[in-house]
């Protein structure tokens, strides 16, 4: 929802999570407590928040956030279990997404993690940029392990390798993943991929085929990242990953009645 430009109404909002609550996900990413001036569409997150309906759901809450504010914020709700923040690898890209420094983001790191600790909370770090950036800045797979590993160094479980452009070629995340996967076995590796509509199944079967068992997916493909557009590049579409893990005989445990209402709803979120 974030890119979008008109404002979607929170009770709109609060339903279509709502519906998705029902479906039977491991998690769901709600909302952000990020700068309602960076990203007004999240102004209205902990509003969003108090309509939930959490009784009846299995399924965690993830909050996006960019700073300490914000994971000040987002950890005085009991309802979320994960901090998601963006740990971005390109100097270049950690400015223009979260106006620091890729050294400045690592302390802000140590000190959401110090706070997660305190209030009970999962922090969840994207690598943004892990499999390359349009700006010239030094990347390579053993600079993402070297920054997993550091993010590993100060108690981070939960990582998320983000192509954030959508760059990334199949045989880029096997070998990243596989590298990553080898390297950190105690750690919860996931992925966050972005594609065009004709090459997501390329990169979920090269992500599953190396042990990947946790995905970040929007329904119909809607999204990406407004800090670093390309109107072709979307998220990946969840349907099409419950589409490809029932070709490969996975037991998803999922109501596919619910989550059909909320394909049908998601219609009045995004258009």
């Amino acid at each position: 929802m974030q890119g979008l430009h008109d404002f979607i109404p929170t009770d709109i909002k609060a339903a279509y999570i709502n519906l998705l609550l029902q479906v039977g996900f491991d998690t769901i990413d709600f909302g952000s407590f990020v700068s309602p001036k960076a990203i007004p569409q999240m102004r209205d997150t902990a509003e969003v928040l108090e309509k939930l309906e959490l009784s009846h759901s299995k399924s965690k809450l993830l909050a996006i956030i960019a700073n300490y504010r914000g994971a000040e914020d987002a950890a005085e709700h009991e309802q979320i279990t994960y901090l998601g923040f963006p740990f971005s690898i390109s100097e270049t890209f950690q400015q223009r997404n979260t106006n620091s420094s890729i050294s400045e983001a690592f302390d802000t790191v140590k000190r959401i993690k110090e706070l997660s600790d305190k209030k009970g909370k999962e922090l969840l770090v994207y690598l943004s940029m892990g499999f390359g950036n349009p700006y010239g800045d030094d990347w390579s797979n053993e600079i993402v392990l070297q920054w997993a590993e550091k993010l590993i160094s100060e108690g981070i479980q939960y990582i998320s390798l983000a192509d954030t452009i959508g760059i990334a070629s199949p045989g880029q995340i096997t070998d990243l993943f596989t590298l990553l996967s080898g390297h950190l076995p105690k750690t919860t590796l996931g992925v966050h991929l972005h594609s065009t509509p004709d090459t997501w199944h390329e990169k979920i079967e090269a992500a599953y085929k190396s042990g990947c068992k946790r995905f970040d997916t929007a329904l119909k493909g809607y999204g990406g990242c407004p800090m670093a557009k390309d109107d072709l590049t979307g998220n990946i579409a969840t349907e099409n990953v419950i589409s490809y893990l029932q070709s490969q005989n996975v037991s998803l445990g999922l109501d596919l009645g619910k989550f059909q209402e909320a394909m049908d709803y998601s219609g009045k979120v995004f258009g």
